[in-house]
């Protein structure tokens, strides 16, 4: 086991892994080098070169960063259509929903201050067919208003399994002095319709609901990027954002840093996870959700990214993604709750966020 707050090279792990493709956005490439270890064992880690990596939603488990050889990005190719032969729920629809409604209550009498929790679901699939987790990526990347990805993930005990999805939350970018951050919470899913889809957005806008779900993300960001920074901008007001799928409420956070060779992922440590996947305030929080999820995050509403040896990076939350493996792909999709949150909206949200992975999955039968 790594001692708290420390890097481990592997070089037996790096030797399984050496070769293995990984995608981010534009980046691809087989993996190198890896090193692992917690988020925080990063935080004042002087790189080598870039390094890419992704850390799990659990601050106290490890993930990795690794260096890539940098290759031709692959092409979509025609591939056969999985079938779904078993789907499982966690929880169930009903169960969810009776969840939310206790963490509404729990909220709305603001116990030890709580005012929000993000609340989780989980469908496993399991097909007919193995999945083809790069072509999936490839899949998602068809919407540019999202980070497209494709990681293999690096376990002690050498599974196979591939962390994919396409993600539309930034969580920090750093250039230099200047920082980015652009939190997403308050969402609606897209219509088909030009004329329903533009009022859906719309309503988004003017909801009080998810206007106090999106203040207590942004509020949250700027108190822990302040101390950094001698000058922060906080647009007063949300801008709405948008994906294939879904609507979000989006406020873009920037700022200069009072010293420019701050550690980018010492800035990502401090933000990690946000109230946007977690709640508020986050030890609270994370007691609503041991509660009532009967999963593992794993990474799902963690962070990935990358970083140079400038102190350079950009890093964005886990979001709209699977874990597959063989036959098998898990996904996830959350929804912030706060003392109005109505269940069947909640269901609702999680469903619509499920949809762009699941059609890129390509799965037909059970649903």
């Amino acid at each position: 086991m790594l001692a708290q707050d420390s890097v481990s090279f592997l070089p037996t792990m790096a030797a399984e892994n050496r070769g293995q493709p990984l995608l981010l956005g534009e980046e691809f490439g087989t993996i190198a080098d890896v090193q692992t270890g917690r988020l925080s064992a990063f935080a004042n880690h002087k790189t080598s070169g870039r390094q890419f990596g992704v850390f799990p939603f659990d601050r106290e488990q490890p993930g990795f960063l690794c260096t890539i050889t940098p290759q031709p990005r692959p092409v979509k190719q025609a591939t056969r259509m999985a079938t779904g032969v078993a789907l499982e729920r966690l929880p169930a629809r009903e169960q969810y929903g009776l969840e939310v409604a206790r963490v509404a209550a729990v909220v709305s009498r603001r116990a030890d201050g709580l005012d929000k929790v993000v609340l989780a679901r989980s469908l496993i699939y399991e097909t007919d067919v193995p999945i083809d987790p790069m072509q999936v990526a490839l899949l998602l990347s068809d919407d540019r208003n999202v980070l497209c990805y494709c990681m293999p993930l690096i376990d002690a005990d050498q599974s196979n399994r591939w962390l994919v999805g396409a993600t539309p939350e930034r969580l920090l970018k750093k250039q230099g002095a200047n920082v980015l951050s652009t939190p997403l919470a308050g969402s609606a899913r897209r219509l088909a319709h030009a004329d329903k889809d533009a009022k859906a957005g719309a309503a988004l806008l003017r909801s009080d609901k998810d206007e106090n779900e999106h203040r207590i993300v942004v509020e949250y960001i700027h108190d822990i990027l302040a101390p950094y920074c001698k000058q922060l901008v906080t647009p007063a007001q949300p801008e709405l954002m948008q994906t294939k799928s879904m609507w979000h409420l989006g406020t873009r956070i920037s700022g200069f840093l009072r010293d420019p060779d701050t550690p980018c992922l010492q800035l990502v440590h401090a933000l990690h996870p946000t109230p946007a996947v977690a709640g508020s305030p986050l030890g609270r929080a994370l007691s609503e959700i041991n509660k009532a999820e009967p999963f593992d995050r794993d990474f799902y509403a963690g962070t990935l990214g990358w970083v140079d040896d400038q102190n350079n990076g950009d890093w964005h939350v886990t979001l709209r993604c699977a874990i597959i493996e063989d036959r098998r792909a898990q996904l996830f999709a959350g929804a912030g709750i706060v003392d109005d949150s109505v269940p069947e909206q909640e269901i609702a949200e999680t469903g619509a966020k499920f949809l762009a992975m699941r059609r890129a999955l390509g799965i037909s039968g059970i649903m």
